[in-house]
C-alpha cells in the first residue's frame, strides 16, 4: 500500500513501483534500466533488488539518486481523481 507522509513515500507496492518507472523513464526505457542497470551501492540491478526483498523505496530512492531525478519528480506524475 502506498502511505504518503510529508511529500515522501513510506510504503510502496510493486505495482507504484513500475509507475514510477513508467512515469519518469517511459515504460521501454524503465524496464530496461530495472533490468540492466547496476546500482552501484548495491552491486545489483533494480530488479535483481526486487527479488531479494529489499524495500522498493529503498530502491527507487537509489534509482532517483543515480539518475539525478528532481525532488519534484519522485512522486511520479499528478493523477486527478486517483
Amino acid at each position: 500500500m502506498v502511505s504518503w507522509g510529508v511529500g515522501r513515500i513510506k510504503v510502496m507496492r510493486l505495482t507504484e513501483f513500475a509507475r514510477l518507472l513508467d512515469d519518469e523513464f517511459g515504460p521501454a526505457r524503465g524496464r530496461w534500466i530495472a533490468d540492466s542497470h547496476v546500482l552501484p551501492r548495491r552491486g545489483a540491478t533494480a530488479s535483481e533488488l526486487v527479488e531479494r526483498g529489499v524495500d522498493l523505496k529503498v530502491i527507487w530512492e537509489e534509482l532517483c539518486a543515480e539518475f539525478d531525478v528532481p525532488e519534484e519528480r519522485q512522486l511520479g506524475r499528478d493523477r486527478p481523481g486517483w
